[in-house]
């Protein structure tokens, strides 16, 4: 049974520690260690860190001056014995059976990179996590898959880790990329087994347009390779821009097309009054 280390960086988020070990603690696959990173914080971390690890050894404690996510997650993974690794944000928590389930397709399949699963919100939304069925190209749009994905320690080594210049987050964005750009297969395991808490302010809430704007940018220009051979070069992407324009611009001049739309609008409205 391989050893799975967990790598829960925590700043500042005390008050979320003792629900996201626990589920940790509940694991039905039993070979794991934990390692809580405390990123500097400044609240009682360490105190709630040092309660588990005396309740149980497998729990251990790293504190760091603070660096970022990035800088954190790169601290766990360093000092971890697991040949397999699984981030775990100190706000979120998995299923008992993820583990298990996540382990049991690796042994199936030697070709995989990446086991991940469906995903729960909570806290100020309920909700399912409705995120689009893995491919390279939905990749190459946007971030599909959550931080708390399953991977090997050996291919983080190789991709140098977490890029510690996402300072303003998406960091998990641009490793899924390097992990999976030159090859490796994913699986989603078709059950729930990651719950996502949503906060009012939390790192992706409190990023801005032109700090979003600037990771996007950077992670553009690092992966330029991989995105051309998704979504094509940039001429390609300007002719399509322009295509879809001028076939909105026709439409619109279609009295047909208008009215139709003016109607369709109408109606709908119509029927949320009533």
């Amino acid at each position: 049974m391989e050893l799975i280390s967990i790598i829960v960086p925590c700043y500042n988020q005390a008050q979320y520690l003792d629900e996201c070990l626990q589920s940790v603690l509940d694991q039905t696959y039993a070979n794991w260690e934990c390692i809580i990173v405390d990123d500097g914080s400044q609240d009682n971390t360490k105190e709630v860190a040092n309660k588990w690890g005396a309740l149980d050894t497998r729990f251990k404690y790293i504190y760091k001056l603070n660096g970022g996510l990035s800088s954190a997650r790169n601290s766990g993974v360093s000092a971890a014995k697991g040949e397999f690794i699984l981030p775990l944000d100190a706000d979120d928590y998995i299923s008992v059976d993820y583990l298990t389930l996540a382990m049991n397709q690796f042994n199936l399949n030697s070709n995989l990179k990446l086991v991940y699963s469906l995903a729960q919100k909570f806290g100020e939304i309920n909700s399912l996590w409705e995120l689009e069925s893995f491919s390279l190209k939905k990749l190459a749009e946007t971030n599909i898959v959550f931080c708390s994905g399953v991977y090997r320690k050996k291919d983080w080594i190789n991709v140098g880790g977490y890029d510690v210049n996402m300072i303003y987050g998406l960091e998990d964005w641009e490793f899924w990329i390097a992990l999976l750009k030159k090859g490796g297969e994913v699986y989603r395991i078709n059950k729930i087994c990651f719950f996502y808490r949503i906060k009012t302010v939390s790192m992706i809430t409190s990023l801005n347009h032109s700090q979003k704007k600037e990771m996007i940018k950077y992670i553009n220009i690092k992966h330029v390779d991989f995105f051309i051979e998704h979504l094509g070069t940039f001429y390609d992407l300007n002719n399509k821009i322009n295509f879809e324009k001028k076939k909105t611009e026709r439409k619109l001049k279609s009295k047909k097309y208008v009215l139709k739309l003016f109607l369709q609008t109408f109606f709908k409205l119509n029927i949320q009054i009533q």
